[in-house]
């Protein structure tokens, strides 16, 4: 494998991993006007992520930093194509981070109403802007020969990102639920098991359809095996959640993710941005890529540094892995 296709992968890589943990988070987060009918319901749902959350989004910097580093050709272009929407990003990455943290500064019914509104919302628009970037690059935006964006400020915003950005927010939710499910216990786990029930046919869809005309534009038959994984890993995530084995439905719901973006990741490959104005003008990994001695220095530098990261947050998780129930509103604190 040459360097330029093993940081295509890992670049994949980090971006399946980011979807797969701070999806949870997202979802749980967007969940909260929907499950926590009371104060306390709120409380123990935004414990269950409390520890977890800012450590998942490390994965969103590592992503976006592999890009840059790797291949400044997609960078140069993806980014500036899509600024909007990553300027979303930040802005709803942003207010949450500070509604964690403020929310249990002090404590009045209107308080905590307001950062809880403010955490759902920021979580929303991220979820939303990161699935619309992605879908965009994998399905096309209207870039010319130079890399440039042709039109104005909101020409890439067609179906593709609408249904990247459907895609992200319907695994996200199903996936907060069953993380819930699996988290934490009494009448929240109950009703997390009920929603991915009811739901996870159809939030599964703009996935699975994202990852299906990927595959039928450029994939092969190995990309067409991991789409019928996909879809099996759905109809296995609600059968198990059906006789509620949390545990098998959220591994289930999380091989959906891995399998449909390794799907739409080895379909695309070599292409990393393909142009709907001419496929002369598609990006390629190849001619987005830096040097190899670059990619060399960056292959050693991951090789020791990745360990550690992977290490130390397999350790937060495991601290972090009891099953939560509800406590009095005030007497303990989220953990940052």
């Amino acid at each position: 494998m040459d360097l330029p296709t093993l940081w295509f992968a890992a670049v994949a890589v980090l971006w399946t991993g980011f979807l797969l943990l701070e999806g949870f988070d997202f979802g749980v987060a967007a969940l909260l006007p929907v499950l926590g009918r009371k104060p306390q319901d709120r409380h123990l749902m935004l414990r269950s992520i409390g520890p977890l959350w800012d450590g998942n989004e490390v994965w969103l910097i590592t992503a976006v930093g592999a890009v840059f580093a790797a291949f400044p050709g997609w960078y140069a272009t993806w980014l500036p194509a899509m600024y909007l929407p990553f300027v979303l990003v930040l802005f709803g990455l942003i207010i949450r981070a500070v509604a964690f943290e403020w929310r249990h500064s002090h404590h009045t019914e209107g308080w905590d109403a307001t950062w809880t509104k403010v955490i759902t919302g920021g979580s929303l628009i991220a979820a939303l802007g990161i699935g619309a970037a992605l879908g965009a690059t994998t399905l096309g935006l209207p870039v010319d020969a130079d890399g440039i964006r042709v039109g104005g400020p909101f020409a890439g915003y067609s179906w593709p990102a609408l249904l990247g950005a459907l895609a992200v927010l319907g695994f996200s939710l199903v996936h907060g639920a069953l993380f819930l499910a699996l988290k934490v216990d009494g009448d929240v786990r109950l009703r997390a098991r009920a929603f991915a029930r009811r739901w996870s046919p159809v939030a599964a869809l703009p996935l699975l359809a994202w990852a299906g005309i990927t595959h039928l534009r450029y994939g092969t038959p190995v990309t067409g095996v991991l789409w019928l994984v996909a879809a099996a890993a759905v109809v296995v995530a609600w059968a198990k959640i059906r006789l509620d084995r949390e545990g098998s439905a959220f591994a289930a719901w999380a091989v959906l993710l891995v399998a449909s973006a390794a799907t739409i990741f080895g379909a695309a490959y070599p292409v990393v941005l393909p142009s709907t104005i001419d496929v002369a003008f598609d990006v390629t990994a190849a001619d987005a890529s830096v040097s190899d001695y670059t990619l060399t220095v960056m292959t050693w530098a991951a090789g020791v540094g990745l360990p550690v990261v992977l290490g130390y947050q397999a350790w937060t998780y495991w601290v972090f892995r009891k099953r939560l129930t509800a406590e009095p509103v005030h007497d303990e604190a989220v953990p940052a």
